[in-house]
């Protein structure tokens, strides 16, 4: 007993790990198609997209950059266009009229209006002497007579016959520049037409540039003086705190951080023949903004793209596995199942030999016995005649008990040809059940019907039919205890096949049982079963046509399931 509790513990182990390695063996297989999977899927997706997030950050980089020099430019040739309009006006002037007439108060002051109608920003007109004496002057200070000849303006013209100061307060107290031409007289004097224009008009240029509140835009003489105010960097005539960069007459843009700490492009341009130097300063932050919140959105579809990706990949590849597994199974029960078929062929040719050698012997016994009744009823006065014919009738009926055995074993070799013909499957099961009626009742086992009454005739064997039904009927009355349960329905399963169940609530099988309940000779009857009724079951089953499955449980019981074609 403790040995067969060994073997018994030892097979279920060894099915526990078998199992156990089956399961993990399909598991390291979705496992590595699904890391396979997203490794094909999301490499490539995550390399393009940091290509095109790099690629797009550059272009996007550039193209404000162009946007920030083509701006710059613009502004430059703006405020030389708004310069050297006023410059050449003042050129104009100075040649167009003598020395005399602009000597006259009278007619300088209608030139000078004159220039105010047609440009903006001349505050006054003067004109100086050759001495550098202011003689003649219109604008809203009195500075005529006064002596420019130590001032820079007056050497630098008298030089280069013009001139266009920086910004600075002078006696007005409000930030301007000076434009001065030099006229030459008939007589070989040197005389100087001087103006002062107001830089409102610069401001109104780069005012009109449009940049964000975060950005500045002013302009510098080359020392670093502010000449325009400035948001961030001071006021006019300050002194810039970002350094000068070096000179370049076309727009040039360099990334720094300026004083407060902010990372910056700064674009800048010097102007030629000037003094001055147009600053524009743009935050990082300001022109990456666009591509930040495009960055959020790219990265949110990404993430989003990635998690469908996984999604789908996990589905796929749990589907292919299950697939595979299902394959495996269906492969591994088509070898069980043609293991079991050459198995019972092999038994079956043995068992007709068996059988075909046991008859002989049997028929002869069965002959003798016979012979011998006959002998000993025609024999007057035999003493215990009685006893010998009790002997004979003995011996002739365990010949028609081992002839039914070899009958049940040539049954079970022989193919025996089909017989097919229209069969009512409902009443079949009845007269079958009818069969072990009176047993059920006299162990008041309970046989209740479920069968469906428009149930399909099936085109089939009745007499091979009835064995199954027997076959089976018969182990479930040995299953149940007196006073169970058995139940039979029927049903139409599909358009081409019905189905039977026959369940009990008898002592049911272990799945050790379940595994061998249709191998030849194998029999839970110890003393009294010959293990061939379902294997006959199992294989006439076949035979039409149909299929046969058990489901088990110990003690609660055992349903057979058959499944017949109705063709």
């Amino acid at each position: 007993m403790i040995g067969k509790l060994r073997s018994a513990i030892a097979d279920w182990f060894d099915v526990s790990q078998e199992r156990e390695g089956s399961l993990l063996r399909y598991t390291k297989l979705r496992r590595n198609m699904f890391l396979l999977m997203i490794t094909v899927t999301i490499v490539p997706l995550s390399i393009m997209a940091v290509i095109n997030y790099h690629q797009y950050q550059s272009s996007l980089k550039r193209e404000t950059l162009e946007q920030l020099h083509a701006l710059v430019n613009k502004s430059k040739h703006s405020m030389q266009l708004f310069l050297q309009e006023r410059l050449s006006a003042i050129q104009y002037i100075a040649h167009a009229y003598s020395d005399e007439a602009l000597s006259k108060p009278e007619r300088l002051r209608e030139i000078f209006y004159t220039m105010q109608e047609n440009f903006s920003g001349f505050v006054d007109l003067g004109l100086i002497n050759p001495s550098g004496v202011q003689v003649n002057y219109v604008g809203p200070y009195n500075l005529e007579g006064k002596d420019y000849s130590s001032h820079e303006a007056y050497q630098e013209v008298r030089i280069k016959g013009s001139y266009i100061s920086d910004v600075f307060l002078g006696y007005r107290k409000f930030p301007h520049l000076v434009m001065a031409v030099e006229r030459r007289s008939p007589g070989g004097q040197n005389w100087v037409l001087r103006s002062s224009i107001d830089i409102e008009q610069l401001n109104n240029i780069i005012a009109s540039m449009g940049l964000g509140p975060d950005s500045d835009a002013f302009l510098l003489n080359r020392k670093g003086i502010i000449q325009t105010p400035s948001k961030f960097y001071g006021q006019v005539l300050d002194t810039c705190p970002l350094d000068m960069p070096p000179k370049s007459f076309q727009p040039t843009v360099v990334e720094k951080t300026d004083p407060q700490g902010r990372d910056i492009f700064l674009s800048y341009v010097y102007f030629p023949k000037l003094e001055y130097v147009l600053f524009v300063v743009k935050p990082s932050s300001d022109i990456f903004r666009a591509w930040y919140a495009l960055k959020g959105q790219m990265l949110a579809v990404f993430l989003i793209g990635v998690v469908l990706i996984v999604l789908v990949t996990y589905k796929l590849t749990d589907l292919a596995v299950k697939r595979i597994r299902q394959a495996d199974e269906r492969r591994e029960a088509a070898f069980r199942e043609l293991e079991h078929t050459h198995k019972l062929s092999s038994i079956g040719r043995m068992a007709a030999g068996v059988a075909h050698e046991i008859n002989n012997p049997l028929a002869i016994i069965n002959e003798k016995t016979g012979l011998l009744q006959d002998l000993v009823q025609n024999m007057a006065g035999l003493e215990k005649k009685d006893k010998l014919l009790g002997i004979a009738d003995s011996i002739l009926r365990s010949v028609e008990r081992a002839r039914g055995i070899t009958y049940r074993l040539l049954g079970f070799a022989r193919r025996l040809e089909v017989q097919y013909e229209l069969l009512d499957l409902n009443r079949i099961l009845q007269e079958v059940a009818a069969f072990l009626d009176r047993e059920a009742k006299d162990r008041d086992v309970d046989i209740v019907f479920d069968l469906q009454e428009d149930l399909g005739r099936i085109s089939s064997d009745q007499g091979q039919l009835e064995q199954v039904f027997l076959n089976i009927l018969t182990n479930a009355l040995a299953a149940v205890e007196d006073g169970g349960r058995i139940n039979l329905k029927t049903w139409q399963e599909s358009e081409n096949q019905v189905g039977v169940a026959i369940q009990d609530n008898g002592c049911g099988m272990t799945k050790e049982t379940l595994n061998h309940i249709f191998e030849p000779f194998f029999t839970t009857k110890k003393g009294y079963g010959t293990g061939l009724g379902l294997s006959i079951t199992y294989g006439i089953v076949k035979k039409l046509g149909g299929d046969i499955q058990v489901e088990s449980q110990e003690n609660v019981g055992t349903t057979f399931y058959i499944y017949l074609p109705m063709k």
